[in-house]
């Protein structure tokens, strides 16, 4: 099921993508061409599309994170979360390494 609402993320976001770079950030976008007659009946309504499709996107994609996020694969019991009890497992105990320090000449 994890797997399933991810892929479909990824799907709605690409699509999100796609949505966002059909619109042109000073409003035009795919209206921006049309002459004013047009304006009145089709680009008016194109122009709604991309911003309803846009807010369908956005809102489907937070539904899926979250809805990912409760089907996110368990931690088995036995794992181990901390890190100190971690490093303590791998890294073996070994004394420090005397220091060589020359004996003291006496004159």
């Amino acid at each position: 099921m994890y797997t399933l609402l991810v892929v479909l993320a990824v799907i709605v976001a690409i699509l999100l993508i796609l949505i966002v770079l059909v619109q042109d950030p000073k409003g035009g976008g795919l209206t921006a061409g049309q002459s004013q007659a047009s304006a009145i009946m089709g680009v008016r309504k194109t122009a709604d599309f991309l911003e309803k499709a846009t807010w369908t996107l956005v809102g489907l994609l937070a539904v899926l994170v979250i809805a990912s996020a409760a089907f996110l694969p368990k931690q088995s019991v036995n794992s181990s979360n901390n890190v100190t009890d971690i490093v303590e497992q791998n890294v073996p105990a070994s004394e420090a390494p005397a220091a060589d320090m020359p004996a003291a000449e006496a004159e």
